[in-house]
């Protein structure tokens, strides 16, 4: 039961964050003409094409690597976590630094969506792309906690 249950959450997650990244994450409709659907990936390229290149790195790294490698580890962790006696791996066990600022870019969006709610500029609703990207995060999240539990020595 608990490796199909890893198995689901490592899965989901990954195919989660994908869609999360390149689905758009919010509407931001302006002066009832204009909207715009961003995704992540857009989002970052617009930062760097605006010359906003350190905010552009910032969000690419909490959004994009950091996430990518957390997932990788994950993976690596549950397929070498029953070869290795139980014990967690260093990356492991480093992940969890990380993982702290994985729901950033969640809170970031909702930010903006408020934002834009109470200027009456403009309105903004959240599209899939937010919630793929935060099933992810708990995906992961739920994935490390597995991982962790099966890690710990079973005392009788």
């Amino acid at each position: 039961m608990f490796v199909w249950l890893l198995a689901f959450f490592l899965m989901s997650g990954a195919l989660s964050f994908a869609a999360g990244i390149l689905l758009p994450l919010l509407v931001l409709e302006k002066l009832y003409f204009f909207s715009e659907t961003p995704s992540l990936i857009q989002i970052i390229g617009g930062l760097w094409q605006n010359n906003d290149v350190l905010l552009a790195l910032l969000v690419g790294a909490f959004s994009l690597i950091f996430p990518l490698a957390k997932l990788f580890v994950l993976f690596l962790e549950a397929i070498g976590q029953f070869s290795r006696n139980g014990h967690a791996s260093t990356a492991f066990r480093h992940m969890s630094m990380v993982g702290r600022w994985s729901m950033m870019d969640v809170l970031l969006v909702a930010i903006v969506i408020f934002a834009a709610k109470t200027s009456g500029f403009a309105t903004a609703t959240t599209q899939p792309g937010l919630w793929f990207y935060a099933y992810a995060v708990l995906a992961s999240a739920a994935s490390a906690a597995l991982i962790r539990k099966s890690a710990q020595p079973v005392t009788t």
